[in-house]
């Protein structure tokens, strides 16, 4: 049986995860569904629940930056400025990593993704515990990610042992992935943490993200398999706005199924069924899981998402609305 807490009984959820469970806690990307690191049973326990396969690696998190010693093999000069720049924050690395790392959290690669969340209840719980937590999104595989307590009841409910009801996660997208193993840092995952940060910070880095649909073996979550999918058929619909309006508009005036529409502020569409509209990316960003799973619930079968080419978050929003529509793009 689940049991779901709030920030005042951590004490129960970190001895919890010390014991080899499983929590689920809030971070400022989405919810967590955590276990012990460095125990494969516990490891396994997070695939089970969510039913993942075990070839997508998990992040570790850590509560304090400079426990990544322990896990890293190598910590380079550059990546040791990131950490300084971005840790705590929305941003996880990728490095080779120590040989007590098992293989299980890792996919059996030679490297480790980890994060040091800013959310306080996460590295507080993580602090408790008394041990590096590996946690992917606390969802069903597959699913839109998690961003609220009643996404993640209506997914893991009796899947796993705690729940920790915390604040929104304001970001509301996960968190950027940076490869910096190897001698050119490069972005796997897009995110809250843009190019144009890193690139501040170090030269390591020359481009930015570059989407791949077919991937034979992720580096990091996000990257291989189906994700970020509601039950609705979602179809992206790109290009200059008023283009995109009049085709949305085109499809809706002959539907036949319970449609909606995502879209930018001040557009309107009849007879869409529902509309949600967004005034900027970072609300993008934030609203977007939350508005797959609502449209699930309005029993809608086919989603228009309407998209412009967008740097910064964008290029993250970009990212999470092809892969939930299965790259089923319409560009105009």
């Amino acid at each position: 049986m689940t049991k779901i807490i709030d920030k005042s009984n951590l004490s129960d959820a970190a001895l919890c995860l010390k014991n080899g469970g499983t929590v689920v806690f809030p971070t400022e990307t989405v919810y967590g569904l955590g276990a012990d690191a460095l125990k494969e049973e516990s490891v396994d326990k997070i695939y089970a629940a969510k039913g993942r396969p075990s070839d997508n690696p998990l992040i570790i998190h850590i509560a304090d930056k400079e426990d990544i010693k322990n896990i890293a093999l190598e910590i380079t000069d550059d990546a040791q400025k990131l950490i300084d720049a971005f840790w705590p924050g929305p941003l996880t690395m990728i490095f080779k990593k120590r040989p007590e790392i098992n293989n299980k959290v890792t996919a059996n690669l030679n490297t480790v993704a980890v994060r040091c969340p800013v959310n306080e209840i996460a590295r507080e719980l993580i602090r408790q515990s008394g041990v590096y937590v590996a946690a992917p999104s606390a969802n069903l595989s597959g699913s839109p990610s998690p961003t609220t307590l009643k996404h993640v009841v209506d997914d893991l409910d009796g899947r796993v042992d705690y729940i920790i009801d915390g604040t929104g996660c304001e970001i509301g997208i996960e968190s950027t992935v940076l490869d910096v193993s190897g001698d050119e840092f490069k972005i796997l995952r897009p995110g809250k943490i843009t190019f144009d940060d890193i690139k501040k910070v170090t030269e390591r880095i020359k481009n930015d993200y570059i989407d791949i649909k077919n991937v034979k073996t992720a580096q990091c979550p996000g990257m291989k398999y189906t994700h970020y999918s509601p039950k609705a058929k979602v179809i992206v619909v790109e290009g200059d706005i008023d283009k995109t309006k009049s085709y949305i508009q085109e499809k809706l005036d002959s539907k036949k199924d319970t449609t909606g529409v995502i879209a930018y502020k001040n557009s309107n569409f009849e007879n869409s069924d529902f509309t949600v509209c967004f005034s900027d990316m970072n609300e993008y960003a934030a609203m977007l899981y939350e508005t797959l799973r609502i449209f699930d619930e309005k029993n809608v079968k086919t989603i228009y998402a309407q998209f412009k080419e967008e740097s910064g978050i964008g290029v993250a929003v970009k990212n999470r609305i092809y892969k939930s529509a299965g790259y089923d793009v319409i560009n105009l």
